[in-house]
């Protein structure tokens, strides 16, 4: 869960220049935390751009480097360098999704209207969530595997903002259960090729996500130490996250963002959290061809 993330994901228009704005925003947010679909995780930024109707091939390439939280409720941080790719014809896409929050996957839009975007995927974690040598305060309890997601996403734009929703769910039996996300996005243009992005979201977490992700059943318990917990459904993580664009030409971008998010109420009082507040960024550069 990377707060308030704010910048994902790359669906490919016509006009390289559009192109380029896009994918830095798009990608940006489907990064972190890296390959990893957590609560935490920021949500995308749909794209701002009108323009839905191309069908031909568009790729995308790029490099970024982030510092996120070890796992969901560290104290600690690490550094991750990440590559990003993107591949699109037409409706159908692989690799970051343009609209929801997924970090690596395959899908398509069902529907791509002028502001209104439906579509699905199916993603898989490419790094595991959580691993007990993460961390000294995690030693006694279990890894969170890798699993595979069904996202179903949709989005509405206008030239200033973005509202995005996604709902995903663990299909691959790692008892990650289901989160919904909701992210309300607004866009700045103070030049021409500086685009800036910001905005709250919120991710609620099922009983069972929850579960996995910060509740303790009586054997880890007695393996770690720490209090048994059980937090059952409730919000996950509430963020806000800043970021910035700047479009070199028709085919290179750079970008950077920060995410501030908070895990409250049942998650944050897991005695698996050392730290409530988690905090994410990183920079990328990204060529469209």
């Amino acid at each position: 869960m990377f707060s308030a993330a704010q910048e994902n994901y790359m669906p490919f228009m016509k006009r390289p220049d559009r192109v380029g704005r896009l994918v830095a925003l798009t990608t940006i947010f489907s990064a972190l935390p890296v390959f990893a679909q957590t609560a935490t995780a920021p949500a995308a930024v749909a794209s701002m751009n009108r323009d839905v109707t191309d069908d031909g091939w568009r790729y995308s390439l790029g490099l970024g480097a982030f510092v996120t939280p070890r796992y969901p409720g560290a104290s600690a941080s690490r550094f991750q360098p990440a590559p990003l790719v993107g591949v699109s014809y037409g409706r159908f896409f692989f690799g970051s999704v343009p609209d929801a929050n997924v970090p690596f996957g395959l899908g398509a839009y069902l529907y791509r209207g002028e502001n209104v975007r439906v579509g699905v995927a199916l993603s898989y974690d490419l790094v595991n969530p959580r691993e007990e040598s993460d961390d000294n305060h995690l030693r006694g309890l279990p890894d969170i595997d890798r699993t595979a997601h069904a996202t179903l996403f949709a989005s509405y734009n206008i030239e200033w903002l973005s509202v995005v929703g996604a709902v995903s769910q663990d299909v691959a039996g790692k008892h990650e259960g289901t989160t919904a996300s909701l992210d309300v996005l607004g866009k700045y243009s103070p030049i021409g090729k500086l685009t800036l992005t910001a905005g709250p979201g919120v991710t609620w977490g099922s009983a069972q996500y929850n579960q996995t992700f910060f509740g303790i059943n009586a054997e880890d318990s007695a393996r770690s130490g720490l209090p048994a917990y059980a937090p059952g459904s409730g919000v996950a993580a509430v963020r806000i996250t800043a970021a910035a664009n700047y479009l070199l030409n028709k085919h290179w971008s750079l970008g950077a963002r920060v995410t501030a998010s908070r895990l409250p109420g049942v998650v944050g009082n897991s005695p698996i959290v050392e730290k409530k507040t988690q905090t994410t960024y990183g920079a990328f550069a990204n060529y469209v061809f």
